[in-house]
């Protein structure tokens, strides 16, 4: 770090996530493009891929987003016949997103999503395992 310069813009971490967040979201976008999906689709499908039939507002806290925000990403993927909204039975203010089978049909060909990203990062998978733990442990602290 340059003490002398604190304000240049190559020295602050935010911009040094905010770029490399950047950097990565146009690394997804022609791996997913085969399967239909942008970045956030793919995100809920991660998650919808774990457990399906998770509750908005689960898949919003899991996301660190607002469930408003999530609407129409969710909203476009069930257009798209990827998956299904449903009201709970046991509560209908809530509601559940199951995958149709295009949606799990998708899980296959999206395993191979990882290994190229990874082999884009050009480093050892111990250091993006490290990187990865890193990151979890700043955004905890940040959200403390």
């Amino acid at each position: 770090m340059d003490l002398e310069h604190p304000l240049k813009l190559e020295q602050q971490l935010c911009f040094s996530l905010y770029s490399t967040s950047l950097a990565m979201t146009q690394l997804y976008k022609p791996l997913l493009e085969p399967l239909g999906l942008t970045y956030p689709q793919y995100l809920v499908m991660l998650i919808l891929w774990q457990q399906d039939g998770v509750g908005l507002k689960d898949i919003a806290l899991q996301l660190g987003q607002k469930p408003g925000a999530l609407t129409p990403v969710i909203k476009r993927l069930e257009q798209d016949g990827v998956v299904i909204r449903s009201r709970r039975p046991d509560d209908e203010r809530a509601l559940a997103i199951f995958l149709s089978d295009k949606g799990k049909a998708l899980k296959l060909p999206a395993a191979k999503v990882g290994g190229c990203v990874a082999e884009a990062c050009g480093m050892p998978l111990q250091e993006l395992i490290q990187l990865r733990e890193t990151l979890l442990k700043l955004r905890h602290n940040l959200q403390r």
